[in-house]
């Protein structure tokens, strides 16, 4: 029986990624003197590794090699990080970023057919309630039985640490489960710890390799705005993704 919906954020609540993250990476950059600046571009390429942290210091290795690491460069790094989440969660406060089309919907029946709401994600826990509390409800972080965000296991996605963690707190099964997820590496992530994913692409991930998903999406559907399908399986399919559909795929 499926019991719990987990979600990814980034990219999958919302399309925090070009337009959220990355301008508040820049921001810290600027705030403390570095040159470095990523375009849309670059960032896709960026994406390719989880993690903020990790995402600076893969970019400083693979595309600053005339960077001169400091003493501090780790600290530096952690303090780039903070800042850069500072200026993101201004963003948000200020309206900035929209949940992606049906997500709130499927949010708000889930809760009303008693399925369980969780987080499973690699980016902070601050970057998770304020999203929530901004682009959701105000109370929209009460929502979720468990927020599983961050450095709370030391593996990120790929890893599927992140979901085995979550599912430890709520005291679920994988076959109790159901995971949306909107990257390669998040589904790999999900998958490895045994969940059935529905994947709903954005400009990032869109060639991705999908394999393995129970359904591939261009988005979870709204009003007028019906959601297509894009894996082999369901190839041109188009509706509405809620709870009832869930569960016969869950099924299958």
């Amino acid at each position: 029986m499926l019991k719990a919906l987990l979600f990814d954020v980034d990219g999958t609540l919302a399309d925090t990624e070009r337009d959220g993250h990355r301008p508040a990476f820049n921001a810290a950059f600027r705030e403390f003197g570095l040159d470095w600046d990523w375009d849309v571009a670059r960032y896709g390429e960026l994406l390719a590794v989880t993690g903020g942290k990790e995402r600076m210091r893969y970019y400083v290795e693979r595309f600053r090699p005339d960077y001169s690491k400091p003493s501090d460069f780790e600290d530096l790094i952690v303090a780039l990080h903070k800042a850069k989440t500072r200026h993101y969660t201004e963003l948000l406060a200020g309206g900035g970023i929209p949940l992606r089309p049906g997500v709130e919907r499927l949010l708000r029946e889930a809760r009303t057919a008693g399925l369980i709401l969780g987080v499973a994600t690699t980016t902070t826990p601050e970057n998770v309630t304020a999203l929530l509390r901004h682009s959701l409800a105000e109370d929209g972080g009460d929502w979720f039985a468990v927020i599983a965000a961050g450095d709370i296991v030391p593996a990120k996605k790929p890893a599927p640490d992140i979901y085995v963690w979550a599912m430890r707190q709520l005291g679920l099964r994988p076959e109790e489960c159901l995971a949306f997820e909107d990257s390669e590496n998040g589904l790999r992530a999900s998958l490895g710890a045994g969940i059935q994913t529905v994947v709903t692409i954005n400009d990032y991930t869109r060639d991705h390799d999908f394999s393995g998903a129970l359904a591939v999406l261009s988005d979870l559907g709204g009003e007028g705005a019906p959601y297509q399908r894009l894996d082999a399986a369901g190839a041109g399919e188009r509706g509405l993704v809620d709870v009832a559909c869930l569960r016969a795929w869950h099924r299958r």
